[in-house]
């Protein structure tokens, strides 16, 4: 695959629920951060993935703009879902990803805090 197609396939892993995809994806030594807070390594991703999907049923992105890069890939998406109580979430986020080997060694996520405040909330 190259870095363009691993990024599809691990949005779609995401949005789906597959994370032993996501896990594949990944390489031994995985780093990711959001929004310049502490790194994380993947098994606090997929803990993470799984709680949004817990209370975001719909959870999807949309308006997606991709593309590879000489080192991995950007990704500009909005995260949409809606909270049990009615809540649409719509949050810009940005993703670039480092790949050695086909493997996604880093993963640095910046989105938009503010629309983000409903979704920690419910997460909490």
């Amino acid at each position: 695959m190259n870095n363009e197609e691993i990024a599809a396939v691990l949005f779609n892993a995401f949005e789906s629920g597959e994370l032993d995809t996501v896990r594949s994806l990944c390489a031994s030594d995985f780093r990711a951060r959001q929004n310049l807070n502490p790194e994380f390594d993947v098994e606090t991703l997929m803990k993470f993935s799984q709680a949004v999907s817990a209370v975001l049923p719909d959870f999807r992105y949309e308006e997606i703009r991709r593309a590879a890069t000489a080192t991995g890939f950007v990704e500009e998406h909005m995260v949409r879902g809606t909270l049990a109580d009615g809540t649409k979430i719509n949050i810009a986020a940005c993703v670039v990803a480092d790949i050695e080997d086909g493997k996604i060694r880093y993963l640095r996520e910046y989105l938009d805090s503010a629309a983000a405040v409903e979704l920690l909330k419910a997460l909490a």
